[in-house]
């Protein structure tokens, strides 16, 4: 049996993929199938450590980007795109899967195209309400199509599609609080904030914690995840404001959270801050209270309406960008963690939202497939 999954450029791309191959793992151990052998065909390997842990094969494909705006680079990646689709179409028939899975992005674009020529059977995960341009296309002809918010099922069509929620990897599907505060050096006594970046960090939201800073430690303790090209800028700037202040020490910014830290990091916290973009998923899955300030302008607007979703729910308040700054910032920070009793709300409605078996489902439906396919 082999399965071939592509998509990428972030970890809101990859991480989903690494999930779902997790539970293409655990259900093949569980019922004794034999020969079973995982691929990553993408146009870098993102994580190789992750990727090594799960069995998994990278295989380089060249892709490039399509920008909605001008750009000379648009010129050269046609041609790294042209050159990945017959990369890809190489590939594939080599490796011949029984199924591809694609979580779409430029990168998975050459695999899904080859796949569909070699009639290799496509099943896609799209992770907003919007769905991204690869995906659209992908799915008029994926055998197929899951989805984490309802609304993007109605770009598909219905017969194909289920609403599975977003796959999260086992490591930090759960948040662990025994050992949280000692693990991070923290003091069980004062709420602690965990700001989330995303995998590429978030300038704005850096900028909007850090021209607060002074006035966060005073009452809070702060997880900063800057992402690893903001986090010697943030942490100088930090230095610098907190310089002779006698909290200092309250502030712990890193460039990277790895699994178990991200775990100890969420155990600990009372409140996120993040983006829009498959963090909710993971947020919804801890039962953390949150504050999400969506990207202005993306692909549909899919971050806006990933946010304004999850907090009809109930789980978290939005602000955007337009309507960012210190004072707001740090008044809805007060009248969230000011208020025990909207905290548990807020939690109990993020646990609601979390739908924690997505990668056990698209996983089994991979492996049906396949199964399927061997006949």
């Amino acid at each position: 049996m082999k399965i071939a999954f592509t998509g990428g450029g972030t970890g809101g791309h990859f991480y989903p993929i690494i999930a779902v191959a997790e539970s293409v793992r655990e259900i093949a151990d569980n019922e004794k199938i034999i020969g079973l052998k995982l691929y990553y065909l993408a146009d870098e390997s993102y994580d190789k450590e992750a990727l090594f842990a799960n069995g998994i094969t990278f295989m380089y494909v060249s892709a490039g980007k399509r920008r909605i705006y001008f750009s000379i680079k648009n010129f050269f990646d046609f041609f790294k795109t042209a050159f990945g689709c017959v990369g890809a179409l190489f590939s594939l028939f080599l490796l011949y899967p029984d199924v591809v899975f694609s979580k779409g992005g430029y990168s998975g674009f050459p695999v899904v195209l080859a796949a569909r020529i070699l009639r290799i059977p496509v099943v896609i995960h799209e992770s907003d309400c919007h769905p991204g341009r690869v995906n659209m296309w992908t799915g008029k002809f994926a055998k197929r199509i899951a989805v984490s918010y309802d609304e993007a099922g109605a770009f598909f069509p219905k017969d194909k599609v289920a609403q599975t929620g977003q796959p999260i990897r086992k490591a930090i599907l759960e948040r662990k609080t025994e050992g949280a505060f000692e693990y991070l050096k923290l003091d069980h006594n004062i709420p602690t904030i965990l700001v989330l970046g995303g995998s590429q960090g978030a300038e704005i939201i850096n900028d909007a914690v850090l021209d607060i800073i002074t006035t966060l430690v005073k009452d809070y303790q702060v997880i900063h995840q800057t992402g690893a090209n903001n986090f010697n800028e943030v942490k100088a700037r930090a230095e610098f404001f907190l310089h002779d202040n006698e909290f200092k020490d309250r502030f712990l910014p890193f460039a990277f959270l790895s699994p178990l830290a991200m775990k100890m990091a969420a155990g600990a916290a009372s409140l996120v801050i993040t983006r829009a973009g498959s963090t909710i998923f993971e947020i919804a899955s801890w039962g953390l209270p949150a504050i999400i300030i969506p990207i202005e302008e993306s692909n549909g607007d899919h971050q806006k309406k990933n946010a304004f979703n999850y907090a009809r729910h109930g789980g978290a308040e939005v602000i955007e960008e337009g309507n960012l700054s210190s004072g707001i910032l740090i008044a809805e920070i007060k009248r969230i963690l000011g208020d025990k009793e909207r905290q548990q709300k807020m939690s109990e409605a993020a646990k609601n939202f979390s739908q924690p078996d997505a990668a056990q489902k698209i996983a089994r439906v991979l492996i049906d497939i396949s199964l399927s396919h061997e006949k």
